[in-house]
């Protein structure tokens, strides 16, 4: 028909990642405007949404759940009139074209019985997140059309405290007695891969075991001058809706190393070594069970630390709830890891992000007994020290550049004023 539209992705939406189709958000015969999401695909990084190309009808639905999503690829097509297929006594094939219906009012919509089929038509992050807290969709109210739940809705419900219950007291019989146990075979339950772990997975590899030959450097440093900074300056921040965390120092320090290291900042070639004039920094961020993304914060070099931390906090907030796009974990020159968030005090080697050539490693906060001289005198004085660590891809750089670096980052941190 020659008002058939296609709905498929263009080139630059995956950006080299790949993806498969997770659900569809409409049915045939559906109507839908401009903008409207249709259908959900998963990356290996984030669950990313289709949307309708134009106002139409949707004609036909071509992917399936599971399957592989290539640019260009037709997903499903929308007409400009509706149709429904029926069938004649002849059993021949027969498109009639229909006017479309008059749009119900609010309250005559808020009336209908629930879709039951819509209210259990699941995205992947409702599903997770009803999984990871044991519910039920029965237990749920869905706001989206026909009843669809949506993460909103699962998000609502648990801040309603609805789904809490209370724990059953642990009761020990009054006479107990112990017996051998006998072996038996392990039991066990496998839990399939999401995409985002298998992609992690195979990124690992790649990177540490056929591209990069790691090595990594370790150095301590005193975060005293940084603490009493963000003490005096964390309410400032704050009355203008920014969280000053001690990330954001640390994206600002290695501006710096890498003004004095240019080579860190850089993506290897077999004939060359490119440098690069921005500093977009990718902040790793752990999803718990789930995986780890790396949203990019771009061209830090020309930031104030405002400025870095309100960009920190918003791509850390998208993260964790889910809103990361493709666009978002693109661009990024170098990577930091602020493992310590967990309670590391290092890690090595941390993986390089191809294709850069190095990622930075802070490890956990915490008090320690340092020797210090003071007036050519040594004193034990209890500091508050973390570790920092550079893995670097050794084709591209050496012990020189790496340790040069992590002498410029430890300084600007211990002399912050």
């Amino acid at each position: 028909m020659s008002d058939l539209i296609e709905i498929k992705l263009n080139e630059g939406e995956l950006e080299g990642t790949s993806a498969s189709f997770a659900a569809w958000l409409v049915k045939v015969g559906d109507k839908v405007t401009q903008g409207q999401p249709v259908a959900e695909l998963e990356t290996d990084k984030v669950v990313m949404e289709v949307c309708a190309p134009a106002d139409g009808y949707i004609e036909n639905l071509s992917a399936n759940i599971g399957d592989s999503i290539v640019v260009d690829q037709v997903l499903a097509t929308i007409s400009q009139t509706a149709t429904v297929t029926s069938q004649e006594p002849d059993e021949a094939e027969v498109v009639k074209t229909i006017e479309p219906k008059a749009v119900f009012s609010e309250s005559s919509v808020t009336q209908q019985p629930l879709n039951k089929s819509a209210k259990e038509l699941l995205s992947p992050a409702v599903r997770r997140l009803i999984k990871e807290n044991n519910l039920s969709i029965e237990q749920i109210n869905g706001s989206g059309k026909g009843g669809r739940i949506t993460r909103d809705d699962v998000k609502a419900y648990l801040a309603s405290g609805a789904s809490t219950t209370s724990k059953p007291e642990l009761s020990i019989p009054a006479s107990t007695s112990i017996t051998e146990r006998t072996s038996r075979e392990l039991v066990g339950n496998k839990i399939p891969h999401s995409p985002m772990r298998k992609s992690i997975a195979s990124h690992m590899v790649e990177s540490l075991l056929h591209t990069s030959p790691h090595v990594t450097s370790v150095f301590e440093m005193d975060m005293s001058a940084v603490i009493k900074h963000r003490k005096q300056h964390k309410a400032e921040f704050e009355k203008q809706g920014v969280n000053l965390s001690f990330t954001a120092y640390f994206l600002a320090a290695m501006c710096q190393g890498i003004k004095a290291v240019p080579q860190v900042n850089a993506r290897f070639h077999e004939d060359a070594l490119e440098l690069f004039e921005d500093v977009n920094i990718g902040v790793g961020t752990a999803l718990g069970d789930k995986g780890l993304v790396v949203p990019v914060i771009e061209q830090v070099q020309q930031m104030s630390l405002f400025e870095i931390a309100h960009n920190l906090q918003l791509q850390t907030v998208k993260a964790r709830d889910g809103k990361l796009t493709t666009k978002d974990m693109q661009n990024g020159s170098i990577t930091i890891s602020n493992h310590g968030v967990s309670g590391s005090l290092f890690a090595t080697p941390i993986i390089i992000n191809q294709p850069q050539v190095a990622i930075l490693g802070v490890g956990k906060l915490e008090k320690r007994v340092v020797v210090k001289t003071i007036d050519d005198e040594d004193y034990m004085v209890i500091k508050p020290m973390c570790y920092v660590s550079l893995s670097i891809d050794h084709r591209a750089l050496d012990a020189h550049q790496t340790n040069q670096f992590l002498s410029v980052f430890v300084d600007t941190i211990e002399a912050w004023k």
